[in-house]
């Protein structure tokens, strides 16, 4: 496992200072059932997260409502030690309030937008967001409202990359009318890649995508199925399999697993080391759900 690094998953660059190695760390995981309240080993949460420091990977991606702010927490008391702190890029959202254990509500009032950054910044103890997504849109605000608001933060050097979390074409587009668009965060995997649409107008825009729920292999898995053979002809586990298929779909994706698990996390950066051959890619292509 020494020899397992987040670099094999090759590189992007959000701009001309700041290139991450592609396979990233998500920190939802690191929360109480149903994304709500602490996570019940607080060390173990701090010591997942210096590990992913520890196997090259220096993308992290979190959320104030991941808790909310538990998971905050410890990524900013994992990170505190990193000697090269400064070359690791977050991304984070805001734009979710919480009511308990899996209930999330979209909320974009402008001036509650900005008071999330403002406690974000300082839980995580930076004094700028590298990448800022609004979690979801709220249909009770513009999209000119929410996106704007961002944008006056951009402005005040509060955010330097702004992003959309689960948007259609159509709604990107209309953001780009207030602020460049430097990310999206859509539900993207082997087994529901409908999204398709977005990721190929996300790469033609220059625009990071990142996949929540990045290891669902629905139905795919088991002794007999198509991914399964696929994962032993690689010697590699179906989950493995499609964090590779990920990496392969375009270079503009960047895969954020998340574990609470040492060894899960190392199985999940050995991925990045797995060169899926071009048939191999379409076949499991063909295997889930797309709107292609």
């Amino acid at each position: 496992m020494s020899q397992i690094n987040a670099s094999a998953s090759g590189t992007y660059a959000f701009d001309d200072q700041f290139k991450v190695n592609r396979l990233g760390y998500g920190t939802m995981q690191l929360t109480g059932e149903g994304t709500w309240g602490p996570y019940d080993d607080p060390n173990n949460a701090v010591s997942v997260i210096k590990k992913a420091v520890d196997l090259g990977i220096n993308f992290f991606d979190t959320a104030d409502s991941y808790g909310p702010w538990f998971a905050d927490r410890y990524l900013a008391e994992g990170l505190k030690s990193a000697s090269n702190r400064d070359e690791i890029f977050i991304s984070d959202k805001v734009g979710q309030t919480r009511q308990g254990p899996g209930v999330w509500t979209p909320h974009g009032e402008p001036n509650y937008l900005r008071q999330q950054v403002e406690v974000s910044l300082m839980t995580l103890g930076i004094d700028h967001e590298d990448l800022l997504f609004l979690h979801r849109i709220d249909s009770h605000f513009s999209v000119a409202e929410q996106v704007g608001e961002l944008k006056k933060l951009q402005d005040e050097g509060k955010i330097k990359h702004i992003g959309l979390s689960q948007v259609t074409v159509g709604q990107i587009k209309e953001a780009q009318k207030y602020a460049k668009i430097d990310a999206v965060e859509n539900l993207y995997n082997v087994s529901d890649h409908r999204d398709d649409e977005v990721l190929d107008y996300a790469e033609s825009q220059h625009m990071a995508f990142v996949p929540w729920f990045p290891l669902n292999t629905g139905k795919l898995t088991g002794a007999n199925s198509p991914l399964a053979k696929i994962a032993n002809k690689y010697k590699a586990s179906p989950a493995q399999i499609a964090l590779a298929w990920l990496l392969k779909r375009s270079g503009n994706v960047l895969p954020i697993p998340g574990t609470s698990s040492v060894a899960h996390l190392e199985d999940n950066v050995a991925a990045a080391s797995i060169k899926l051959s071009d048939d191999d890619f379409k076949a499991i292509t063909n295997l889930g759900v797309s709107n292609r």
